[in-house]
């Protein structure tokens, strides 16, 4: 989910997975796949950012695992490290 402002500075949250496309016209207007249409402040490069910097967190928050399991830490996965060391079961 991300956080962006209708033209009327009322806020809304918005599930990015159902954004479609962004247009510019020249307000910034958002299509979901559900056919629902809503203009906001923010610009298409300013969306883009913040669906990018939300799937990362996802992505960032389901790598974090103990030790064990094998798989990238928080910290490799953000400094985008895509090495991953297979646990050593003996």
């Amino acid at each position: 989910m991300i956080r962006l402002t209708r033209l009327n500075r009322v806020p809304l949250v918005v599930n990015s997975d159902l954004i479609e496309h962004i247009e510019t016209t020249p307000d910034t207007v958002i299509a979901l796949t559900t056919g629902q249409k809503f203009m906001v402040l923010e610009t298409p490069e300013q969306v883009v950012d913040r669906v990018v910097a939300f799937r990362r967190s996802i992505h960032v928050g389901a790598l974090k695992t103990t030790e064990n399991t094998g798989e990238l830490d928080a910290e490799a996965a953000a400094a985008g490290s895509t090495e991953y060391e297979w646990p050593n079961h003996q």
